[in-house]
């Protein structure tokens, strides 16, 4: 049975223009980050004016520890969709109906495992990290609300991934947008006006996602039939619960091991023992993650652009997607090395609300630095992001395992050495060793040097 690809679905990734398909789709995607990015922004500016720079550097110092629990159910969902916009690039209704299926039983096993961990293990990991003593107690009140609740987070990522799966970026759009600014409201009135503290900014964040996974869950059910299974879909077949797992596994380990590797590095920030570098660090990477959105966000475009071509065999489409997708990043980072050669320092007073030297001078030097490789950067996600779209597991695996060694290494031998330094120049010089790896894995990848043609989708469902 073939997929009425009209119904519930958004940009034809399929046949046409390829640069104006990948920006069609790729720019609600970047409005989407942007309006996350928004409500963490928000999160910091609002706790470091209302209640300091000790909660600002509370909110660092568990940050890298939040990437890597819920960094690893967003990635496990987005492999997840990964193999339903497969099955919808090869027009099998059915294969995307016991996708989506497998998906939901998939998701909710991981989601149950990640919220007893994070249980468990939160608190002395945070001790291990050498969280400071007077931020200690803070740090695990927010980072505890926040993966108690990691399943509504898993819940919106997974329903907007199987939406873009089908081509529609916009939709999750509008939902993520309403629930940013539902965001902002809770942040203003439950830290400023009921006074809860740290644990309010977390509440705001948990609500307001749990809002846009409620409305996308709403949508599905009443304009996407094609990616609402039955009853019967649910027995999917080992194969296709194999081809999710393996995927899915794939994806959330890489992020994960990324997050580990920004663990550990956190751990090297810690040890400096200057709450005002954490504070300098966690305000940086806020700034810096608004500057590679569209980098990101491209990326993600490249994965679904790609997973759909795979799913109908144009093997040429993919490589001109890929090359266009280098080019248009490329172009991106030269435009925000410009922008933060002049605005850096204004923008980390901005976003810290800091008015401390130590805090806006080493924020400024961060971002300055680590601009000068955003072009690698952009090369790096779209590399990693195609590979994964290829149903590669492995290749998009090592590069991460590069860039926990690396971290560690700089951890153990050169923080120590050159101090906050160090931590400015560990992730470019590892940038550049995982784009390495990751070019010559895309261009040796059998698909894409010589054509081959994995066995039909179809068997995933045996």
């Amino acid at each position: 049975m073939k997929t009425d690809k009209k119904v519930g679905a958004g940009v034809d990734l399929l046949n046409g223009n390829i640069v104006k398909s990948l920006l069609i789709f790729a720019i609600p995607l970047f409005i989407s980050n942007g309006f996350q990015q928004m409500y963490n922004a928000v999160d910091t500016m609002i706790v470091g004016r209302y209640l300091g720079d000790v909660s600002l550097a509370a909110i660092g110092a568990c940050a890298a520890v939040y990437e890597l629990m819920v960094g690893f159910a967003l990635g496990f969902g987005n492999g997840l969709s990964i193999v339903a916009a497969r099955g919808y690039g090869a027009g099998d209704q059915e294969l995307l109906k016991k996708s989506v299926a497998g998906s939901i039983v998939v998701g909710a096993g991981v989601t149950v495992v990640l919220m007893a961990l994070s249980r468990l293990c939160l608190h002395p990991l945070l001790v291990l990290l050498d969280t400071p003593a007077d931020i200690l107690e803070e740090s695990w009140s927010y980072i505890s609300l926040i993966t108690l609740f990691v399943g509504v987070m898993f819940a919106y990522n997974l329903l907007a991934g199987l939406l873009r799966a089908i081509g529609n970026s916009i939709v999750p759009l509008i939902f993520l947008m309403l629930s940013s600014v539902l965001n902002i409201v809770l942040d203003l009135y439950f830290i400023a006006g009921l006074h809860m503290g740290i644990n309010g900014a977390a509440a705001a964040t948990v609500i307001a996602q749990g809002i846009s996974a409620l409305l996308c869950a709403l949508y599905i059910a009443k304009w996407c039939p094609i990616l609402i299974p039955k009853r019967c879909h649910f027995r999917a077949g080992v194969r296709l619960y194999k081809e999710l797992i393996a995927q899915g596994l794939s994806m959330g380990l890489m992020v994960g091991i990324v997050s580990t590797g920004t663990v550990i590095l956190q751990a090297g920030i810690n040890n400096l023992g200057d709450y005002r570098l954490i504070a300098a660090q966690t305000s940086a990477r806020k700034l810096q993650s608004f500057c590679i959105m569209p980098l990101t966000s491209l990326g993600l475009a490249l994965s679904t652009f790609v997973s759909q071509n795979r799913g109908a065999g144009q093997k040429k489409r993919i490589r001109r997607a890929v090359r266009y997708a280098n080019m248009l990043s490329a172009g991106w980072a030269l435009f925000v090395l410009l922008v933060l050669s002049v605005g850096a320092g204004w923008m980390m007073k901005f976003i810290s609300g800091s008015s401390e030297a130590a805090v806006l001078d080493n924020g400024t030097r961060y971002l300055r630095i680590n601009s000068l490789f955003y072009m690698v950067l952009g090369m790096l996600f779209n590399l990693r992001n195609s590979l994964q779209g290829l149903g590669s597991k492995l290749l998009p695996l090592i590069s991460s395992v590069i860039e926990l060694i690396g971290k560690i290494l700089f951890v153990i031998f050169l923080i120590p050495v050159l101090g906050y330094f160090g931590v400015i120049i560990c992730e470019p010089v590892i940038w550049c060793l995982m784009c390495l790896q990751l070019l010559w894995a895309f261009y040796t990848h059998p698909y894409i040097k010589k054509g081959k043609i994995a066995k039909s989708m179809q068997k995933l469902c045996r």
